[in-house]
């Protein structure tokens, strides 16, 4: 598919609106409605019991997204939210006191209270400073120490706009027999992201931002090694091996993913996102990341010229993605104005942050550039 074929296929973009809010939440194409139309038309009427088109569209979603993450699909389990994502890692791993987790100062909390809510368990946390966004990996490698069991970070900072060294850090991590865990909801769907190669041991992601689905859809994925570590803390009827031998009761679970999926999941939300894939993997990923990066480095750039000053001003283009936040001291009265003139961005802590994807254009940024000159 071209950039003028993806660009159809929201509705939006015949609105007026210039939209670079991805990183809060993606606007629906017309994939989407449709594959809502075609649910709704079954359950209303034409297939009330639609199981097994569900049964269909969840074995391809999870195939689709294993091959974005270079998973395999029996790796991969749906969940209703990173932080529950993040809380089965927390809470199904065996913990020791003075066991340490290595966290950074500018996570989304979804990111840190899953954690933190272990040092009633004597747990502790070490957290990483951050350098004007940055979180650098030798600043990760000193805080290491023999009680060091795991290191969370995001693949992409939701702030900063910060991409973090994977690889690195994976090995890193391997090297010291440290589980390496990812929360990777600003990235995926916006650069590369290889598991294998990156050595990820865990990861989580939601559908609603850059992958344009639906919200309450999240997803984890864990390899084999470190599955047979957890010990669920919630189990369900879909959880085992067995389990439409309903009055069985044998509570051994699934070798899969799958066992840490407990009961009925966000079916239609599945339905949606299995729908949205297609667009990422008609255009490519490589592709996808390619033209996120020329607007983001463009933008920078652009900004820079305007006497604004984006954090991640100079950096290569390995260590940005899709997000690039500028702090104002008339941040709340430029927020403001740019609504009043249908450019959506957002407001954190004190900074402006666009996020513009893949199927926007240099045009587009230079437009909101002009309106910018008018307000600063």
């Amino acid at each position: 598919m071209s950039v003028e074929q993806i660009r159809s296929l929201f509705p939006h973009l015949d609105t007026g609106q210039i939209y670079f809010n991805h990183a809060a939440i993606g606007p629906w194409s017309k994939k989407v409605l449709d594959r809502i139309n075609e649910y709704a038309s079954q359950r209303s009427g034409s297939m009330v019991e639609n199981y097994p088109f569900f049964l269909e569209k969840n074995a391809s979603a999870k195939e689709k997204l294993s091959k974005i993450i270079n998973s395999t699909s029996d790796r991969l389990a749906w969940v209703d939210n990173v932080s529950n994502g993040l809380n089965i890692l927390a809470n199904g791993l065996e913990w020791k006191t003075g066991d340490r987790i290595i966290l950074n100062d500018i996570e989304f909390p979804s990111n840190i209270y899953p954690f933190m809510n272990l040092q009633k368990q004597g747990v502790e946390i070490d957290f990483v400073k951050s350098r004007n966004g940055i979180v650098d990996v030798q600043d990760i490698e000193k805080l290491i120490v023999p009680k060091t069991k795991l290191v969370s970070i995001s693949s992409v900072q939701f702030l900063s706009g910060y991409r973090a060294d994977l690889d690195s850090i994976g090995e890193l991590c391997k090297k010291h027999n440290i589980i390496f865990c990812v929360d990777v909801i600003q990235g995926v769907g916006v650069v590369e992201h290889d598991v294998v190669k990156s050595k990820i041991d865990f990861l989580t992601g939601g559908t609603q931002k850059w992958l344009m689905s639906s919200q309450g859809l999240s997803y984890i994925y864990l390899t084999e090694e470190l599955q047979k570590k957890i010990a669920p803390k919630n189990v369900g009827w879909t959880s085992v091996s067995d389990a439409w031998n309903l009055l069985d009761y044998n509570l051994t679970l699934k070798s899969t993913a799958d066992s840490l999926q407990c009961g009925t999941i966000n079916v239609l939300g599945v339905c949606i996102f299995e729908s949205v894939l297609d667009v990422f993997l008609d255009f490519g990923m490589k592709n996808v990341e390619s033209r996120i990066l020329e607007n983001s480095v463009y933008f920078i750039k652009k900004l820079s010229e305007t006497g604004l000053n984006p954090i991640l001003n100079n950096l290569s283009e390995k260590k940005i993605a899709g997000i690039i936040s500028f702090r104002h001291e008339k941040a709340d009265q430029i927020f403001s104005l740019l609504q009043s003139r249908k450019i959506y961005a957002a407001i954190r802590e004190g900074m402006i942050r666009f996020s513009p994807h893949f199927y926007n254009t240099l045009d587009e940024i230079d437009f909101v550039i002009d309106e910018l000159k008018c307000m600063v």
